[in-house]
């Protein structure tokens, strides 16, 4: 096969690779490394950053306005329920429901699988990002909550800027819920944590680790009690014994 060389073409990239040399490529990395984060940059990347922020209090703002309409809501505007709902997570799957009331620090920062159902008074803290996968249901006064905030005083205390208004330092971990999670009543999940698929949190738990998958974990702290397995096995509907085995 003869491979046929446009000499205009060639000379046209050549010039290209002239302009876009490594060291040029090296500089203009530098340039952009140096180029300061925004604070929604520096808040997910979970570095500490100043939530007194103009665009981060807009985007608290709509969202807030966002779950209040939801909250006013009748038990027959269903659509408009799965409307806001839209609106408030950033991104869903198929199926997908909040019992109200709800809030959220963001809503854009969480995102939720196929089948997800959530009890009276769910609150998501998502100034990191908030993983949600398919077929988890929450009950009531569950609480994920990703933001961190300094141990020391010195670091923590509220800081004073030139325009008058104060504003103080955090930081958020991520956390992820994998696919078909049970949270109980009254569960919170701290920034940093992984729960892991098919397993279930007891009710009033604290969860400030990873939990791995396929358990009954429980406790504040949260721990691991034993695995979910064929013992917990139920008998459903319409369901015979053979189809148990």
């Amino acid at each position: 096969m003869t491979i046929h060389h446009d000499k205009m073409a060639y000379g046209r990239l050549k010039s290209l690779n002239e302009e876009f040399s490594s060291e040029r490529l090296d500089a203009m990395v530098k340039s952009l490394e140096e180029e300061p984060k925004r604070e929604y940059d520096r808040m997910v990347a979970g570095q500490l950053y100043n939530p007194a922020d103009a665009q981060l209090v807009q985007m608290r703002k709509r969202v807030r306005r966002l779950f209040y309409r939801y909250n006013q809501t009748e038990e027959d505007e269903q659509e408009l329920r799965l409307h806001l709902l839209g609106e408030i997570f950033g991104s869903h799957g198929e199926n997908f429901y909040c019992e109200p009331p709800i809030r959220f620090d963001y809503g854009a920062n969480t995102t939720i699988g196929d089948c997800f159902f959530s009890n009276f008074n769910l609150v998501i803290l998502d100034c990191a990002p908030v993983k949600i996968g398919k077929q988890c249901f929450f009950g009531p006064n569950v609480t994920i909550a990703t933001p961190v905030h300094p141990l020391l005083a010195c670091d923590r205390n509220m800081r004073k800027a030139a325009d008058g208004t104060y504003y103080d330092y955090e930081y958020a971990r991520p956390i992820t819920i994998e696919d078909n999670v049970w949270l109980a009543s009254n569960v919170t999940v701290c920034g940093g944590v992984t729960i892991g698929h098919d397993t279930v949190i007891g009710a009033g738990s604290v969860v400030t680790r990873d939990i791995p998958a396929g358990v009954f974990a429980a406790g504040n702290p949260c721990r691991v009690i034993r695995p979910i397995g064929e013992q917990d096995k139920m008998k459903m509907p319409n369901e015979s014994v053979n189809d148990i085995k």
